[in-house]
């Protein structure tokens, strides 16, 4: 799979997760944040025996968007309990 797929979803994903969450960030943590967010929102899936990202489809997106979002909650916490 290309980086650059990773690069599209991760962005799309990280810029969507971040409006769901109402935090603002740029471009290059959106693609951060939305790659991590693919990798958790995988290691969710498999958990449950689905499967994680595929590719460029909407499957991969809606993974990797349920990671973004579970990935920024626990950045949250975690920012809050130490401030």
């Amino acid at each position: 799979m290309s980086i650059i797929v990773w690069i599209i979803i991760g962005g799309l994903a990280g810029w969507a997760g971040g409006a769901i969450m109402k935090q603002e960030g740029g471009l290059v943590r959106n693609i951060v944040v939305g790659i991590i967010g693919a990798l958790v929102g995988g290691f969710i899936m498999s958990l449950f025996g689905a499967q994680g990202f595929t590719g460029f489809n909407l499957w991969s997106f809606v993974v990797a968007l349920l990671g973004s979002i579970v990935f920024i909650a626990i950045v949250n916490f975690l920012t809050r309990r130490a401030a």
